[in-house]
């Protein structure tokens, strides 16, 4: 296993990402975002979790967290576990899922495939922490970030994305989440 992306310093920044197992587009139901969000929320409270930049789009989400509490990566641990296990109850028990059977059916394959789950899988095993080490490097991320909707074609600019802290940063907006703004990143 590569060593290169790693967390290193629990003080440190860092850009990461969570994929959905297969690119699969979980997060275009309310149902499934809100577990998410809610998931978060408890981590922002009770492990110490320090949101600065994020945005969930259809299947992954991407963010600039730190801590000074629990280490991040037992942080994101918990969280995509506790997810996991969250969306699977909610797949197994919503009649109104259309997709019901083919999303359980990929990711009960996707366990089969992993020895360290065996039975599910619904996020990719790493998070790719990138540690920001220098104000150009946390911009472009942030700028990536707040980018990835209008780049998607889902909107025309950055803070019309809700599930995203761009109105945070762009139109003074609270969004859904309390973030900690990267005060002196602006926008290029």
């Amino acid at each position: 296993m590569s060593n290169k992306y790693k967390f290193r310093s629990y003080e440190d920044l860092y850009f990461t990402t969570q994929t959905v197992v297969n690119w699969a587009d979980v997060f275009t139901r309310n149902l499934y975002k809100n577990i998410v969000i809610d998931s978060l929320k408890f981590c922002q409270e009770k492990k110490g979790l320090e949101i600065y930049a994020w945005v969930m789009m259809t299947n992954h989400l991407h963010f600039i967290l730190g801590t000074h509490q629990n280490p991040l990566n037992e942080i994101l641990r918990d969280f995509k576990s506790y997810t996991s296990r969250r969306i699977k109850d909610a797949l197994y028990n919503n009649n109104y899922e259309s997709r019901r059977y083919w999303l359980t059916h990929m990711f009960e394959y996707e366990g089969h495939k992993n020895s360290n789950n065996e039975e599910w899988q619904f996020w990719q095993q790493d998070n790719h922490p990138i540690r920001l080490f220098n104000a150009d490097i946390t911009r472009q991320k942030l700028n990536y970030i707040h980018n990835n909707p209008v780049k998607a074609g889902f909107v025309e600019e950055p803070a019309h994305w809700v599930y995203s802290s761009a109105g945070d940063y762009l139109a003074d907006r609270k969004g859904l989440l309390d973030i900690l703004l990267l005060e002196g990143l602006y926008y290029v």
